[in-house]
């Protein structure tokens, strides 16, 4: 039985990448599998003939035993009904050894019985909530296979030089050859698998109780067996795909769904920073799966071809209050930046470590679809990705004799981290304009094109766009799933000073059909009034550490330091996630700022400079101030940071 569960559970980690999300099938109808367990038995009556040729001195009345039952099953219920049928067959063991009794000589004599049969089980399902919870009863047919005995006089204990009497091994006699009785029970259906796959498997304990009614297994005597079983079944079955909905109707998603395009025209310059994000190395997992969540950003092949990790920014904010979707948004996208990245450095390899709280065998699973998206999905070569798995990661939250908020360090340690000698694949994803272009540097907010598809997250699965200038030059940027996009002026005119430009949005509906919408604008390129530069940066510590470890202590003194103009000032915040209690996180977070700013401080002493003015901040844990949520591990990762603001003034 273990076996089997552990076959099913790696099927379904293989199998659950390749579903769709959209595809959804009804619970299977039809069931077939394995049951498993243990027959508790218990004989009444009275045993003394046993075979033709042997009749012991003495009666035996109650005996107790453990046998085998092992069985392939069958089961037909519909989803979501009462009534069901249900048929095992199988291998049905009732053995058992019966109390020890005296005989005249005052020699001890014990028995023991090895019936066993053949056992046709034919049952009527009953689940009376229309859940999981069912029971079930029927007759039981059973074809006797062994009916075997062992019987062992003692010696007298008065008499310790006595000759033991041998054992007498035989059949029972007068053993009838079938018998029908009767077997009720209950059971629970525990799904191991959820309804995008089309074959979903249960494991279901049941237990079930066979009274003496009719299983009395001789024809003489009075000897009679009642039977308690308990086990776990194992049953498979393929659902039905549910059909998707029908397409909206063209005149539906006109009404729904608006599209418009903004091209603001140049305003004064807002001050703004271009932010360097660490690329955090980790792919979290959900407990109890093996699957990547689905918060992760998960291209189609055919999607592949348009995605660019430039597209991904957007507004990059001075005030670093609130919540930072668009940096979250960069992260769900990790697998995807990692994929384009390996096409884009063919020489490049990773290994992916997988830890889980299951063992090494889980991790590895973790691991491995991983694994099997990059290889399917970007086409990378497999001999370009290893894996493995361990319990824990190499860096674990959880520490030796911690006891509190376990759930959540355990969240954390379950992960597949992304290993690679090849610093091009994490670098450092820079958002905001590219700085080699001689007029982006500070290119305010308002100055963004702005596409807004009200609607689409009702009417469309991801939709695109095309834009077509004068020239016939066109270009594409999607796919996108939210109902405003923000692409910077120069992405779209690139050398060019203005254009007049036709925009084209497709929508792909939930069905997989095509909609699209069309309007024009007019984009100039921003022309600068007023330039400030600033430049944002940070860092990600591990849990419960305030010392920055070596890679970004090296980072700070040999990146950030030197790009500190002169007579510049730099605001350093410091954070920690929720996990353990406020005085301390806060006292956590101001930590990490001060290592932060000594670093920085010792290496721009060490290039003579003292001109720097710093404003140091720890905000702890606070709500109003994290850069991020703290619902999932990857949140909590990112909220133990410092940011670095670097302005000139």
């Amino acid at each position: 039985m273990y076996c089997l569960v552990m076959a099913a559970l790696v099927f379904l980690s293989i199998q659950a990448p390749v579903q769709a999300q959209e595809i959804q099938y009804t619970k299977p109808s039809w069931w077939f599998g394995v049951a498993g367990g243990a027959n508790f038995n218990f004989y009444e009556g009275s045993t003394n003939k046993l075979s033709s040729n042997f009749t012991p001195p003495a009666t035996f009345h109650e005996a107790k035993g453990v046998g085998l039952f092992v069985a392939p099953l069958l089961e037909y219920h519909r989803p979501d009904t009462r009534l069901g049928f249900m048929l095992q067959a199988g291998y049905d063991n009732r053995k058992a050894k019966f109390d020890q009794v005296m005989t005249a000589c005052d020699c001890p004599a014990d028995l023991k019985t090895n019936i066993s049969y053949i056992t046709v089980e034919p049952s009527l399902r009953f689940a009376p909530f229309k859940s999981n919870f069912y029971l079930f009863g029927g007759p039981r047919f059973a074809f006797n296979l062994d009916k075997s005995f062992n019987y062992q006089l003692g010696i007298n204990p008065a008499y310790p030089d006595q000759e033991a009497t041998p054992e007498v091994k035989g059949d029972l006699s007068d053993v009838k050859k079938n018998i029908i009785s009767m077997q009720i029970g209950l059971g629970y259906d525990i799904p191991l698998s959820s309804q995008s796959s089309k074959t979903q498997f249960v494991l279901s304990p049941f237990a079930s109780f066979h009274p003496y009614f009719g299983q009395n297994p001789r024809s003489i005597e009075t000897l009679n067996i009642t039977t308690i079983r308990a086990g776990v079944a194992l049953k498979f079955g393929q659902g039905r795909l549910i059909p998707m909905p029908e397409d909206i109707p063209a005149t539906i998603i006109d009404s729904e769904v608006q599209f418009s395009v903004h091209a603001p025209a140049n305003v004064a310059t807002q001050q703004r920073v271009r932010e360097v994000f660490p690329l955090r190395n980790y792919v979290f997992f959900n407990a109890g799966s093996s699957e990547i969540p689905s918060r992760y950003k998960l291209l189609k092949r055919e999607e592949v071809k348009d995605f660019r990790e430039d597209q991904l920014e957007m507004v990059t904010p001075i005030n670093q209050s609130g919540r930072s979707e668009r940096q979250m948004t960069v992260y769900y996208n990790v697998l995807n930046i990692l994929g384009d990245r390996m096409l884009k450095n063919p020489s490049t390899i990773i290994t992916l470590v997988g830890s889980s709280e299951q063992g090494a065998k889980e991790a590895k699973e973790m691991a491995e679809s991983v694994k099997y998206y990059l290889v399917n999905t970007f086409g990378i070569d497999s001999s370009r990705i290893s894996t493995k798995g361990q319990s824990k990661p190499n860096i674990p939250s959880e520490q030796p004799g911690g006891t509190l908020e376990l759930d959540l360090l355990r969240e954390g340690d379950r992960r597949v981290s992304i290993e690679s000698s090849s610093p091009i694949l994490l670098a450092e994803f820079h958002s905001g304009p590219d700085t080699t272009q001689s007029d982006s540097a500070s290119l305010p907010i308002e100055s963004d094109v702005v596409f807004d598809v009200k609607g689409a997250n009702e009417a469309f699965s991801v939709w695109s766009i095309q834009t077509t200038d004068e020239t016939g030059k066109v270009q594409s940027f999607g796919p996108y799933t939210q109902e405003s996009v923000s692409l910077s002026r120069q992405t779209i005119l690139g050398d060019k000073t203005e254009g007049h430009y036709k925009i084209l949005m497709t929508g792909q509906t939930k069905s997989g059909k095509s909609v699209t919408k069309e309007t024009t604008a007019h984009i100039a390129r921003w022309t600068p009034t007023k330039i400030e530069n600033g430049v944002r940066y940070s860092i990600i510590f591990e849990f419960n550490e305030s010392k920055a470890i070596t890679i970004y202590k090296k980072y700070l003194t040999d990146v950030v330091a030197p790009k500190i103009p002169m007579n510049g000032t730099v605001i350093i915040h410091g954070h920690a996630d929720v996990i353990g209690n406020d005085e301390y996180n806060l006292k956590l977070s101001q930590e990490r700022a001060t290592e932060v700013k000594t670093i920085i401080e010792d290496a721009l002493a060490k290039s003579g400079r003292t001109d720097v003015k710093f404003e140091v901040m720890g905000y702890g844990e606070d709500s109003n101030h994290s850069p991020f949520n703290n619902k999932y591990p990857e949140e909590r990762f990112y909220n133990r940071t410092v940011i670095i603001d670097v302005f000139q003034k």
